[in-house]
């Protein structure tokens, strides 16, 4: 097992790689002007071009996209150039906001989806079944920005009972966390009936029934387990999902995460946010798909790496 684990980190080495020049290139390609964006539109040319000469951009850009890397490998970003705030800093304070808004919405979703899913597979065809199940194809065909929306004008507009937006105690929690995990929530509703019905079919299932095994003992103890490892899969990719794609979610409830720093790096074009996000974010995914990995040799002890 360490030996898989050594391999797959050395692996992430060249991946990370590529994705680094990647965004190097995709934000040095794309329109504006660094020094006009630090310094302002008014200043001359003579201290325009100084000013370009002093911040290395007029470099090559393999040098520059080397001296960034050298700096990225001490675990330095840069600093904005909009706020002039180390962005290491910032994104670590940020990523703490994140993390647990997502980590919330993944909780509530998972479990919900679960149950969900383990009742509609017991109870197929029935009323129940269908009505989940219509629900859960709503849930995740409504974009969440727009349930976003619906819920503030409704809980915090009309009723006034949860705040509008910003970041604070619980009932700031509530309305960011139950919006981004709502779809989650009907996509592991829907994976795990699919998967347990296709686990009850099992001959193994059975001849557990065959031994005059209880209802509870051969769902929960025998099929359930088996079923939840694409169930983990799908788990793991929209966690990472969560952490990098809560952008539509953090701008609507003004919630200072990573998603809104990205926007706001975007929108002003700060080099230095933009590519450290994109590599953060790649950073992730691979971390939950080694996790993942790993949770399949528990789910099911047959399962070995080496």
């Amino acid at each position: 097992m360490a030996t898989y684990i050594a391999r797959r980190l050395l692996q992430m080495i060249p991946i990370l790689l590529i994705v680094s020049i990647l965004a190097f290139l995709f934000v040095h390609l794309t329109p504006g002007d660094p020094i006009r964006i630090m310094y302002g539109v008014e200043i001359d040319q003579d201290t325009y071009q100084q000013l370009r000469e002093r911040e290395g951009f007029n470099d090559p850009l393999p040098v520059q996209y080397a001296r960034y890397m050298g700096n990225v490998l001490r675990g330095d970003f840069g600093v904005s150039y909009r706020t002039r705030a180390n962005v290491s800093q910032e994104i670590g304070r940020r990523f703490i906001n994140t993390f647990v808004l997502a980590s919330v919405s993944m909780i509530w979703a998972t479990l919900a989806g679960l149950v969900v899913g383990i009742i509609s597979a017991v109870k197929r065809n029935s009323l129940l079944d269908r009505v989940v199940m219509t629900l859960s194809v709503a849930s995740i065909s409504i974009p969440s920005f727009w349930l976003g929306l619906l819920l503030m004008q409704v809980l915090a507009v009309r009723l006034g009972w949860l705040p509008t937006s910003g970041i604070g105690g619980i009932r700031h929690l509530i309305m960011p966390a139950f919006v981004l995990g709502a779809t989650v929530a009907a996509i592991v509703a829907r994976f795990t009936r699919s998967s347990l019905l296709e686990t009850l079919g099992e001959d193994y299932i059975r001849t557990a029934r065959a031994k005059g095994q209880i209802r509870r003992n051969v769902i929960f103890k025998h099929a359930l387990r088996n079923a939840l490892i694409p169930v983990v899969t799908m788990t793991g990719l929209q966690f990472g999902f969560l952490i990098g794609g809560a952008i539509a979610i953090e701008t609507v409830f003004s919630w200072p995460g990573l998603g809104s720093y990205l926007i706001d790096g975007i929108i002003n074009r700060d080099y230095p946010v933009v590519q450290a996000l994109i590599m953060l974010f790649s950073l992730q995914f691979l971390g939950v798909n080694l996790l993942v990995d790993l949770t399949y040799a528990y789910l099911n002890p047959q399962i070995r790496y080496s």
